[in-house]
Protein backbone atom coordinates (compact mmCIF):
# COMPACT_ATOMS: atom_id res chain seq x y z
CA UNK A 1 0.00 0.00 0.00
CA UNK A 2 1.57 3.22 -0.72
CA UNK A 3 1.43 6.43 1.27
CA UNK A 4 -1.42 7.98 -1.02
CA UNK A 5 -3.43 4.50 -0.44
CA UNK A 6 -4.98 4.92 3.29
CA UNK A 7 -7.75 3.10 3.55
CA UNK A 8 -10.75 2.48 5.96
CA UNK A 9 -8.43 -0.15 7.25
CA UNK A 10 -5.96 1.91 8.37
CA UNK A 11 -8.12 4.77 9.66
CA UNK A 12 -9.87 1.59 11.98
CA UNK A 13 -6.07 0.97 13.71
CA UNK A 14 -5.36 4.59 14.09
CA UNK A 15 -8.62 4.55 16.99
CA UNK A 16 -11.72 6.14 16.93
CA UNK A 17 -11.72 8.54 20.25
CA UNK A 18 -11.60 12.21 20.43
CA UNK A 19 -8.74 13.09 22.71
CA UNK A 20 -7.34 16.10 24.91
CA UNK A 21 -10.66 18.09 24.27
CA UNK A 22 -10.17 20.66 26.32
CA UNK A 23 -6.46 21.35 25.25
CA UNK A 24 -7.73 22.94 21.63
CA UNK A 25 -7.85 26.16 20.65
CA UNK A 26 -6.77 26.91 17.50
CA UNK A 27 -3.43 28.78 17.86
CA UNK A 28 0.20 28.45 16.92
CA UNK A 29 2.74 27.52 19.03
CA UNK A 30 3.65 30.99 20.20
CA UNK A 31 0.26 33.33 20.66
CA UNK A 32 2.32 36.12 19.03
CA UNK A 33 1.72 34.16 15.94
CA UNK A 34 -1.89 35.69 16.10
CA UNK A 35 -0.99 39.07 15.87
CA UNK A 36 1.68 38.44 12.73
CA UNK A 37 0.06 35.87 10.92
CA UNK A 38 -1.56 37.72 8.55
CA UNK A 39 1.98 39.54 7.57
CA UNK A 40 4.30 38.61 4.49
CA UNK A 41 6.40 35.57 5.77
CA UNK A 42 10.06 36.19 5.85
CA UNK A 43 11.51 33.14 5.50
CA UNK A 44 14.63 31.81 3.05
CA UNK A 45 13.72 29.59 0.85
CA UNK A 46 14.37 28.28 -2.25
CA UNK A 47 11.29 29.37 -4.72
CA UNK A 48 9.22 26.94 -6.64
CA UNK A 49 8.00 27.49 -9.91
CA UNK A 50 4.62 27.69 -9.48
CA UNK A 51 2.16 27.40 -13.08
CA UNK A 52 -0.56 29.79 -13.55
CA UNK A 53 -3.64 27.98 -12.80
CA UNK A 54 -2.36 27.12 -9.37
CA UNK A 55 -1.16 30.91 -9.26
CA UNK A 56 -4.92 31.46 -9.72
CA UNK A 57 -6.10 29.14 -7.57
CA UNK A 58 -3.99 31.16 -4.55
CA UNK A 59 -4.85 35.01 -5.95
CA UNK A 60 -5.58 37.54 -3.82
CA UNK A 61 -9.18 37.93 -2.35
CA UNK A 62 -10.98 41.31 -2.95
CA UNK A 63 -14.36 40.45 -2.43
CA UNK A 64 -14.58 39.69 1.29
CA UNK A 65 -15.46 42.20 3.94
CA UNK A 66 -11.11 41.71 4.84
CA UNK A 67 -8.98 41.53 1.98
CA UNK A 68 -7.07 38.52 1.54
CA UNK A 69 -3.65 38.85 -0.07
CA UNK A 70 -2.14 36.01 -2.88
CA UNK A 71 -0.70 33.25 -1.03
CA UNK A 72 2.71 32.55 -1.66
CA UNK A 73 2.47 29.18 -2.95
CA UNK A 74 5.86 28.88 -4.31
CA UNK A 75 6.74 28.55 -0.11
CA UNK A 76 4.45 25.32 0.04
CA UNK A 77 5.62 21.81 -1.31
CA UNK A 78 3.71 21.23 -4.59
CA UNK A 79 2.09 17.76 -3.03
CA UNK A 80 0.22 20.58 -1.05
CA UNK A 81 -0.96 22.75 -3.84
CA UNK A 82 -5.00 22.15 -3.81
CA UNK A 83 -6.32 19.49 -6.57
CA UNK A 84 -8.32 16.92 -7.54
CA UNK A 85 -7.00 12.86 -6.83
CA UNK A 86 -8.43 9.52 -7.05
CA UNK A 87 -10.05 8.87 -4.09
CA UNK A 88 -7.89 6.97 -1.42
CA UNK A 89 -9.94 6.81 1.48
CA UNK A 90 -12.75 4.34 0.77
CA UNK A 91 -15.45 6.75 2.13
CA UNK A 92 -18.50 8.02 0.45
CA UNK A 93 -19.13 11.12 -1.17
CA UNK A 94 -19.29 14.27 1.28
CA UNK A 95 -16.76 12.52 4.00
CA UNK A 96 -14.13 15.03 4.99
CA UNK A 97 -11.13 13.07 5.87
CA UNK A 98 -8.21 14.06 7.57
CA UNK A 99 -4.42 11.95 7.30
CA UNK A 100 -2.49 13.80 9.83
CA UNK A 101 0.74 11.54 8.79
CA UNK A 102 0.93 13.04 5.54
CA UNK A 103 -0.97 16.52 6.00
CA UNK A 104 -3.46 16.15 4.03
CA UNK A 105 -7.36 16.86 4.40
CA UNK A 106 -9.51 14.74 1.66
CA UNK A 107 -13.02 16.16 0.73
CA UNK A 108 -14.30 13.10 -1.22
CA UNK A 109 -16.45 13.83 -4.71
CA UNK A 110 -18.70 11.48 -6.80
CA UNK A 111 -16.80 9.90 -8.68
CA UNK A 112 -14.15 8.41 -6.85
CA UNK A 113 -12.50 11.71 -6.74
CA UNK A 114 -11.52 13.47 -3.88
CA UNK A 115 -10.35 17.52 -3.75
CA UNK A 116 -6.99 17.26 -2.03
CA UNK A 117 -6.05 20.02 0.25
CA UNK A 118 -3.10 20.28 2.36
CA UNK A 119 -2.57 21.30 5.91
CA UNK A 120 -1.49 22.12 9.41
CA UNK A 121 -2.13 19.76 12.40
CA UNK A 122 -1.82 19.86 15.98
CA UNK A 123 1.93 19.97 17.47
CA UNK A 124 3.29 16.96 19.54
CA UNK A 125 0.78 16.51 22.48
CA UNK A 126 -2.30 18.03 20.92
CA UNK A 127 -2.83 15.59 18.07
CA UNK A 128 -5.68 13.48 17.78
CA UNK A 129 -7.70 11.07 15.80
CA UNK A 130 -11.44 9.84 15.49
CA UNK A 131 -14.76 10.12 14.19
CA UNK A 132 -17.16 13.49 13.75
CA UNK A 133 -18.70 15.25 12.09
CA UNK A 134 -18.99 18.68 10.88
CA UNK A 135 -21.54 20.29 13.23
CA UNK A 136 -22.08 23.64 11.42
CA UNK A 137 -19.68 26.55 9.41
CA UNK A 138 -19.10 30.46 9.97
CA UNK A 139 -17.46 33.01 7.60
CA UNK A 140 -15.22 35.50 9.24
CA UNK A 141 -16.08 34.05 12.93
CA UNK A 142 -14.99 35.71 16.50
CA UNK A 143 -12.37 33.75 18.09
CA UNK A 144 -12.48 32.47 21.86
CA UNK A 145 -9.53 30.22 23.26
CA UNK A 146 -10.18 27.97 26.18
CA UNK A 147 -9.78 28.58 29.77
CA UNK A 148 -6.74 26.11 28.75
CA UNK A 149 -5.37 28.11 26.57
CA UNK A 150 -5.63 31.57 28.57
CA UNK A 151 -3.93 29.38 31.34
CA UNK A 152 -0.75 28.64 28.91
CA UNK A 153 -0.71 31.72 27.53
CA UNK A 154 -2.17 34.44 30.34
CA UNK A 155 -1.43 37.11 27.15
CA UNK A 156 -4.63 35.60 25.81
CA UNK A 157 -6.93 36.57 28.51
CA UNK A 158 -8.07 39.86 26.55
CA UNK A 159 -9.88 37.18 24.52
CA UNK A 160 -11.65 35.45 26.90
CA UNK A 161 -14.97 36.95 25.73
CA UNK A 162 -13.51 36.65 21.96
CA UNK A 163 -11.67 37.85 19.19
CA UNK A 164 -13.39 40.05 16.60
CA UNK A 165 -13.17 39.18 13.07
CA UNK A 166 -10.57 40.41 11.09
CA UNK A 167 -7.29 39.72 9.63
CA UNK A 168 -5.96 38.75 12.87
CA UNK A 169 -8.47 36.50 14.02
CA UNK A 170 -6.29 33.40 14.28
CA UNK A 171 -9.91 31.24 12.53
CA UNK A 172 -9.10 32.85 9.29
CA UNK A 173 -12.27 34.15 6.87
CA UNK A 174 -13.79 30.74 7.14
CA UNK A 175 -14.30 27.68 10.17
CA UNK A 176 -15.78 24.22 10.34
CA UNK A 177 -16.81 23.46 13.93
CA UNK A 178 -16.14 19.86 15.00
CA UNK A 179 -19.07 18.03 16.88
CA UNK A 180 -18.66 14.60 18.26
CA UNK A 181 -22.16 13.36 19.17
CA UNK A 182 -23.74 16.65 20.65
CA UNK A 183 -20.57 17.54 22.29
CA UNK A 184 -18.62 20.61 20.88
CA UNK A 185 -14.78 18.90 20.62
CA UNK A 186 -13.45 22.62 20.56
CA UNK A 187 -11.29 21.65 17.18
CA UNK A 188 -11.62 23.25 14.06
CA UNK A 189 -10.86 23.22 10.66
CA UNK A 190 -9.72 26.98 9.21
CA UNK A 191 -7.80 29.19 7.80
CA UNK A 192 -4.39 30.46 8.31
CA UNK A 193 -2.53 32.60 6.19
CA UNK A 194 1.34 31.23 7.43
CA UNK A 195 2.45 29.44 4.24
CA UNK A 196 5.45 27.77 6.50
CA UNK A 197 2.53 25.83 8.65
CA UNK A 198 0.86 24.08 5.39
CA UNK A 199 2.69 20.26 6.30
CA UNK A 200 3.45 20.91 9.54
CA UNK A 201 2.25 20.19 13.35
CA UNK A 202 2.32 23.34 14.73
CA UNK A 203 -1.76 24.26 16.17
CA UNK A 204 -3.26 23.60 18.74
CA UNK A 205 -5.11 20.80 17.80
CA UNK A 206 -7.09 22.69 15.04
CA UNK A 207 -6.37 21.91 11.14
CA UNK A 208 -5.00 24.94 8.93
CA UNK A 209 -5.86 25.20 5.29
CA UNK A 210 -4.67 28.50 3.26
CA UNK A 211 -7.62 30.90 3.30
CA UNK A 212 -8.04 30.05 -0.36
CA UNK A 213 -8.32 26.83 0.46
CA UNK A 214 -10.87 27.00 3.70
CA UNK A 215 -12.83 29.30 1.23
CA UNK A 216 -13.37 26.66 -1.30
CA UNK A 217 -13.76 23.74 1.27
CA UNK A 218 -16.40 25.80 2.61
CA UNK A 219 -18.50 26.53 0.29
CA UNK A 220 -18.36 22.60 -1.00
CA UNK A 221 -18.71 21.00 2.23
CA UNK A 222 -22.44 20.69 3.68
CA UNK A 223 -22.97 21.14 7.65
CA UNK A 224 -23.77 17.54 8.96
CA UNK A 225 -21.06 16.33 7.02
CA UNK A 226 -19.15 13.34 8.16
CA UNK A 227 -15.34 13.55 9.40
CA UNK A 228 -12.47 10.89 9.88
CA UNK A 229 -9.73 12.09 11.01
CA UNK A 230 -6.53 9.03 11.34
Amino acid sequence: MTREEIGRRQFLAGGVTLVAMSMAGCASIASSSIIESNADPKINAEPRKVPPHVRAIYRAVSDEPFPIRASRVELVPERYWRQDVANPTGEAPGTVFVDTRDRFLYHVKDGGIATRYGVGIGRAGFGWSGKAHIAYKREWPKWTPPSDMIAREPELEKYRHGMAPGPDNPLGPRTLYIHQGNTDTLYRIHGNPDERTVGEAVSSGCVRLLPQDIIHLYDEVRSGSALLVI
